[in-house]
Order: structure tokens, then sequence, then C-alpha cells
């Protein structure tokens, strides 16, 4: 059945737009576009493609899909364009907002599948943290891929879903799960749109997080969250994400801190020493450890650094060792003492 038309003629506003940017996704297409249909949300709905140069039979499958999801009152819009490169993520999700009318936005990947209740139970969320991107639990396929990652997705207490958000992992919900109101999008968005190798999804996150913004997870398993070669997330280095991890530490925390120490005297907590501003360098009283080869060595230099002297940093055991700390060790194996209060872990994850 068709959704009723207004006085101009046109469907009135979704409450609801599910976004999803398209790329070449005719082999996951059907199942993801099937879970849009079985949605159970009593509210408007709408979906929000926009088709980024694929050359594949995406657009077929789109098409096809439309038909369908507009027989059962979920109208479709579809945009996109046929260049000879795609312009990427960020971009293709910025297109399909710009031609959407929900009241609150729901992303979608196409490689992934939503459970009927998804936007039904983050909508209920969103309406009660206006200003929060809401996330969700989640089930990976193949489901013994990324299991350290997959627990921290769907282990994190509320609290660590705000102090957790500078590991490696990047963002504390995932952005396949968000779902937030237009309003706060357009406070806080759009997308960067540089294109292949941008984390979008980070810088848009962190950006949220100066404006204020809060971070909700339902905790359901809403999603199926695919992992493969293909996935896009496997074009943005490892060194991307570390450059503007450590940025938003220094701009976030540790201007509050006379000092600090930094818990790891191997390799992880030497790259982060050197990879901060010289400000910020001078501000680090000592690395600690726990394994007693390092301790033994009592000193860190910085060799390739250029004040002359050059520094020298001292190595202590935990114990003797003074918060606040930056914490760059394995979260999964990490065990802090009471008395100590550390930062947010800066570790691998």
């Amino acid at each position: 059945m068709q959704l009723p038309k207004d006085a101009t003629g046109h469907s009135p506003l979704a409450s609801v737009s599910i976004i999803l940017p398209v790329h070449n996704a005719e082999q996951w297409l059907d199942e993801c576009l099937a879970s849009v249909l079985q949605q159970d949300f009593e509210g408007t709905m709408e979906l929000s493609v926009f088709n980024d140069a694929s050359k594949d039979k995406s657009r077929t499958i789109i098409e096809k899909w439309k038909v369908k999801l507009e027989d059962s009152g979920i109208s479709v819009v579809i945009g996109g364009h046929d260049s000879p490169s795609p312009r990427g993520v960020g971009y293709s999700k910025n297109q399909a907002i710009a031609q959407s009318t929900g009241s609150y936005l729901c992303f979608l990947d196409s490689d992934d599948v939503m459970m009927p209740q998804r936007v039904r139970l983050q909508h209920e969320a969103a309406v009660q943290h206006p200003t929060s991107i809401i996330g969700c639990q989640v089930r990976r396929d193949p489901p013994d891929s990324t299991e350290r990652y997959t627990r921290w997705i769907n282990q994190l207490t509320s609290d660590q879903l705000l102090t957790q958000v500078f590991t490696s992992h990047g963002p504390t919900v995932i952005m396949p799960t968000w779902f937030c109101s237009r309003a706060w999008f357009s406070h806080v968005g759009p997308f960067d749109e540089g294109g292949r190798g941008v984390p979008e999804d980070l810088l848009f996150f962190y950006e949220h997080l100066r404006k204020g913004g809060g971070v909700f997870r339902v905790d359901h398993k809403l999603l199926l969250y695919r992992y493969h070669l293909y996935a896009t997330t496997h074009s943005v280095l490892e060194m991307t994400i570390w450059i503007h991890r450590v940025h938003f530490l220094e701009e976030r925390v540790l201007p509050r801190w006379k000092s600090f120490t930094i818990w790891n005297a191997g390799k992880q907590g030497r790259r982060l020493y050197r990879s901060l501003t010289a400000a910020s360098r001078r501000k680090v009283v000592a690395f600690c450890d726990v394994d007693e080869n390092k301790i033994r060595k009592g000193v860190y230099c910085h060799e390739d650094s250029q004040e002359r002297p050059k520094p020298k940093v001292p190595i202590l055991h935990f114990q003797a060792a003074k918060s606040p700390f930056v914490i760059c060790v394995k979260l999964a194996i990490v065990s802090i003492p009471a008395t100590h209060h550390p930062a947010p872990a800066l570790g691998p994850g």
C-alpha cells in the first residue's frame, strides 16, 4: 500500500530515514533490503539510498526492492552518480541524508542486516536521548571473526562508552549501528568527504563529543555485522587512526594535567611519547611498567629529538609511579590498582 499524499502531492515526512550508501554491493543487497522490509516499527519509515558509482547489479537490485518496499508503505528515495570512480562513504552518506526527510536517521551499511526490532528500539532510545548517538550490540558474521573487537563492542559499560573513546577500536558505538535525530546530526555534521582512507565516522564521532553529545547503546543484538576483505574499513590505515587519536587526546585530556605517566615502557608507550607535541612530551614525568627488564634500563632516551640535551624519561615500577596515567596496553589484560587513577587507555585494544 502506498503512503497517502499530502496537499502538494508529496508523501508526508517520515519519522525515520534509513541511510544506505551503496557501492558494488550486489552480493549482500537482497538480504540487507529484506531486513528493511521486516522492521516492526509502526511509525512512518523511509529508505534513502545513494548509489556511489556501482559497476555491478546494485542499481537493478535497488529498483526491484523499491517496488516491494513502497507496496508495504516504506517510501524509497534513490540517488547516485555514474562517475568513473566512487566519491567515498562520507560523500554518499551526506547525499543520502540530504535527499531524505526523516526526523531520525538510522544508518545501515549495504553488507549488513538489521534485526526486525532495530528501528523500533533505537527510535525509542533516541527520543529519550535527543543529543546522543544511539548504538546497539551486534552479531558478527562469520561468528569467529574479530572476537576481541566484537566483545569490546558488546560489553562496554555505559561509562566506558565515554571513557574508552581513545582506544584503537574507534567510536565506542560502531557506525553501522548509529541512530540519531536529524536535528543533532545537522548540529554536528556533515561527514568528512575526503574519500577512501578517511575515517569519516571517527572524525564525526569526535566532533559529536566536542559539541557535548552523548553515547547510548541499546543492549540487544540488532545488527548482523559482516567481516570481509572488501569492507571499506580496510582502506583506513592504522597510522591515520593513530594520529587522530593522539590529537584528540592532546585536545581533550592533556591540557588538564600539569604532568602524567605513560603506563608501558615498551613499543606502544614509546610510540605515544614520540607522537606527542613537544609541549605534551615535557609533561611526561615517567614511564611505568611491570616488566623487570624494562625497569632495569632505568631511563628512556628520545634519540630522534632535536633538543639538546636529548630528553631522558625515567622508567619506574608501576607501584612507584604517580597518577594520572595514559595507559598503552591491551585492554583485555590490563589491571589497575584501585588507588590509582588512570586516563582512558590508548593501547591497541
